[in-house]
This record gives C-alpha cells, sequence and structure tokens, in this order.
C-alpha cells in the first residue's frame, strides 16, 4: 500500500493524528499537574489515558499498513511542536481553553479528510476523535472561572481567538507542505470538500458555538 498516492495521504493523515494525540497527552498530563483539586487531577489524568490509547490505536493502524510509525509521524513532529510553542498557556485557564478550542478545530480538520479515507481508516479516525469527556469537562471549569471572576472572559475570549487564527494557520501549512495530504484533500473530485480554501473556511462554523458554551461569545 505505500507508495501509492492516496495511500500515501491516507498515512499523512494518520502519523500526523497519531504525533497529535501523543502531544496531546503530554499536555493533558501537564495540565493535570497545574490542576488545584484532586478531581480536577484524576479527570485530567484520565483524558491524558485516552489520549495516549488513541496515539496506540493509530500507530496500530499504521503498522497494519504496512509502515513505520515513527517515519510516518516524523514530518509532522516540526509543525505540531511549532505550534505548541507559539501557542503556550500562560496558566491552567489558558491550556483549558486551548485544549478545547485549538484542538477541535484540528479535529474538525481530522473528520473532514476522514471522508475520503478507507473504511477502516475512517472508522479509526472518527473513533479517536470522539468526544471522551474532555468538553463537557472544560465547559464546567472555565464557566466556573468566569462566574467566580467576570475579567477573565475578555482575557480568554482573546486568547481563543489567537488559537483558532493559529491553528488554522498551521493547518493550512501542513496540507500545503505535504503533497500527499493535499492530494487526499482535493484529489477525489466525489469527496464534496472542494478546493483546500474553502474546505479551512468551513472549519470556522462550529468556533461560535464553542465559544458561547464556554461562556466567551463574541
Amino acid at each position: 500500500m505505500p507508495g501509492e498516492p492516496l495511500a500515501e495521504g491516507v498515512l499523512d493523515l494518520l502519523g500526523l493524528l497519531a504525533y497529535a494525540s501523543l502531544t496531546a497527552f503530554f499536555r493533558i498530563s501537564d495540565d493535570a499537574a497545574l490542576a488545584l483539586s484532586l478531581p480536577d487531577k484524576t479527570a485530567l489524568a484520565e483524558l491524558a489515558v485516552a489520549e495516549f490509547g488513541h496515539f496506540q490505536l493509530l500507530r496500530d493502524r499504521i503498522e497494519e499498513l504496512a509502515a513505520d510509525p515513527t517515519t510516518v509521524m516524523q514530518p509532522f513532529v516540526g509543525p505540531i511542536d511549532a505550534f505548541h510553542a507559539r501557542t503556550a498557556p500562560s496558566d491552567w485557564l489558558e491550556g483549558l481553553v486551548k485544549a478545547y478550542v485549538g484542538d477541535e478545530i484540528a479535529a474538525d480538520f481530522y473528520r473532514a479528510v476522514a471522508r475520503v479515507l478507507d473504511p477502516a481508516s475512517q472508522q479509526l479516525v472518527l473513533a479517536v476523535l470522539a468526544d471522551t469527556g474532555k468538553t463537557e469537562f472544560i465547559v464546567a471549569r472555565v464557566r466556573e472561572a468566569i462566574e467566580a471572576d467576570p475579567r477573565v472572559a475578555g482575557r480568554l475570549g482573546l486568547w481563543a481567538r489567537r488559537l483558532v487564527g493559529e491553528a488554522l494557520g498551521q493547518a493550512q501549512r501542513v496540507a500545503a507542505d505535504r503533497e500527499p495530504l493535499a492530494r487526499l484533500l482535493v484529489g477525489d473530485a466525489t469527496s464534496q470538500l472542494g478546493d483546500i480554501g474553502r474546505m479551512f473556511a468551513q472549519l470556522t462554523d462550529a468556533h461560535a458555538a464553542r465559544m458561547a458554551a464556554l461562556g466567551l461569545a463574541d
């Protein structure tokens, strides 16, 4: 399978998602260490374990496709690490908003691309992107913080908007730099994804709803 145009794009997506899941494990683990209460530490630790489980599933799928997971993930290490370096949160609340707003924009991208995957890979990607309870936890904690100090909303709202811009820009750069992934996005006339620019414009549709859920509506 590796070497075929479509297969290369599938491996690119799996490698991108696998490394994203691995870094999410580390980030949420760090957030767990910063949490003030034991219940919050426990909840975040459980979410981190779920992310590592996602990584393992994706790694196994890459191996099923006769490819090396490290090799497949390697092209995305630099871009993903650079994105996280540019969007390092300054406190626990910013970390939670990043895990919700930034990660969900990326998840929308993965779901859109999954429409053109083979059935086994599509099922895996959608399963990995299923909500593990992170949304409910983050929304509750951010809303509690805003109720305790309404001034927090302005700062977190600006942070969320910055994250969306960074996430969309990063996804566009990755798609443009990886020809197999770009072909996967636009090469199938039946995919109904249209060109890359239009697809990324569509990814912003759910942003207002997420902001409102957090109590950060524009």
